[in-house]
């Protein structure tokens, strides 16, 4: 007899019945666009549509149109205007705002960091900074908030790795001043919808200021300091990723606002997409316990046998998998973002100049002609001999093409490390009666929080 309990479905937006109106539409992407899409968009290749406040919309869901939007033919297709108008003001030219030029002399400058030699490097420090973390939940007797525990781990893993643990500024309100950024300044304004002119104040922006100048300090005094330690002893500096963006500082490189704005876009959001990510997985696990069960069993296994951290990513499977089914269901950057420079064609699908192409990951992750239970949580869909069933271009938690995280690869390890390290030692558990709701910001975040309790296995 088969006592497989029937898979774990997490709470998320019904599909909606029929369009909105323009004033319900403006409504609800200032308040959560996740809850726009209707079901065409989770059971059609692509749509078409006109919006009634600017060009036409393309909804692309088909592997191969977004495969030939973000690959083919990237070249036709730059950045969208609401989403430089969200995000530019953050990042300014770091790597996922920047184009042209600025962003090619960035990605060349990073690129080294994240080669797989450098990332391997990496494991350890990962691995002894979740340790210290982790040593806050010993006798917790009070539910905890995970979503800002994780983003305090992540960061504590990202200062350390690429910083060498010398960010200035307090960590203790980094967390805060994160939450406060992206409830601000990280979310779609009506009046970018309607195509009001930049000189209009944005009122959701004017609220998030504060918090902006607090990352922009922080940033400033970091790079100050570095400075100062390579003018003083230049080959005792660390090599890191500070390091080797100042060193790229020139003429023929990048310039110091270019650097800066890149400083700021791995701090303020480098961490945040695993940082969420990590939160919606132990959810996913702790509400499916069959799941966590092999997770927790994988993972009491190979920590012995494999005491050096840069093998686990291949060697925890089963903890890979739960981690990228979580990404599936609440990917980190839920949409994608294009505009067409030129008419183009895709089969008998039309793209006319100046067409906004959403690539959503949220609904691609949720497509009901690609997966098999869309809506459930079924991390055997990762497992090693399935992973070849999953199309290239309809899984998109690093997004695709030239300008596909660049750090990908680090988050994954980091993610595997941390879940090994926080599940070996503890168990996390939901709350009674809190269900979380996925609200979409920059990253796909749970409103009010993740309130689990923490006890020891």
């Amino acid at each position: 007899m088969d006592t497989q309990p029937a898979p774990f479905v997490p709470p998320a937006p019904k599909p909606r019945g029929a369009p909105p109106s323009t004033l319900q539409m403006l409504r609800i992407v200032y308040r959560n666009p996740l809850e726009l899409w209707g079901e065409p968009s989770y059971n059609e290749p692509w749509i078409s549509i006109s919006t009634g406040i600017g060009g036409p919309l393309v909804i692309a869901n088909d592997p191969g149109l977004i495969r030939h939007i973000l690959v083919d033919n990237a070249r036709n297709y730059r950045m969208a205007r609401v989403r430089q108008k969200i995000l530019r003001p953050i990042l300014r030219d770091g790597l996922l705002t920047a184009e042209g030029d600025v962003w090619k002399r960035s990605r060349k400058a990073m690129a080294p960091v994240f080669t797989p030699r450098h990332i391997a490097g990496f494991a350890r420090p990962m691995h002894e900074r979740t340790i210290a973390f982790a040593e806050r939940y010993e006798n917790a007797a009070e539910p905890v908030d995970v979503v800002r525990d994780m983003t305090m781990l992540t960061y504590d893993i990202l200062a350390e790795t690429l910083f060498s643990g010398e960010v200035a500024g307090e960590p203790g309100s980094f967390a805060h001043q994160v939450d406060r950024l992206f409830e601000t300044m990280g979310r779609v304004d009506p009046l970018d919808l309607i195509g009001a002119p930049d000189w209009l104040p944005r009122f959701t922006r004017i609220r998030g200021r504060r918090s902006l100048a607090f990352f922009r300090g922080i940033v400033a005094e970091t790079m100050r300091l570095r400075k100062a330690k390579l003018a003083r002893d230049p080959k005792g500096a660390p090599e890191d990723f500070l390091t080797l963006l100042l060193k790229a500082e020139g003429p023929d490189g990048l310039g110091s606002a270019e650097i800066e704005d890149n400083i700021i876009t791995f701090i303020g959001a480098g961490h945040e997409t695993t940082a969420r990510a990590l939160g919606w997985a132990l959810y996913c696990l702790a509400e499916a316990p069959w799941e966590r069960e092999r997770v927790e069993a994988e993972i009491d296994a190979v920590l012995p046998a494999v005491p050096d951290p840069v093998n686990w990513l291949d060697a925890m499977p089963f903890t890979r998998a739960a981690f990228e089914e979580a990404m599936r269901l609440y990917p980190p950057a839920p949409s994608i973002s294009r505009e067409a420079i030129t008419p183009d064609r895709y089969g008998d699908l039309e793209i006319v100049r100046g067409a906004q192409i959403q690539i959503m990951p949220w609904t691609v992750h949720r497509h009901r002609k690609l997966w098999k239970e869309p809506d459930a949580f079924m991390p055997e869909r990762f497992h090693p001999k399935n992973r070849d069933a999953i199309d290239r271009f309809q899984y998109l938690p690093f997004g695709a093409g030239p300008r596909i995280c660049i750090g990908a690869t680090f988050a994954m390890q980091e993610a595997v490390i941390a879940l090994a390290v926080l599940m070996s030692r503890y168990r996390f558990d939901p709350v009674p009666g809190s269900r979380p709701w996925p609200v979409q910001k920059l990253t796909t975040q749970p409103d009010g929080g993740l309130p689990m309790t923490v006890t020891r296995r």
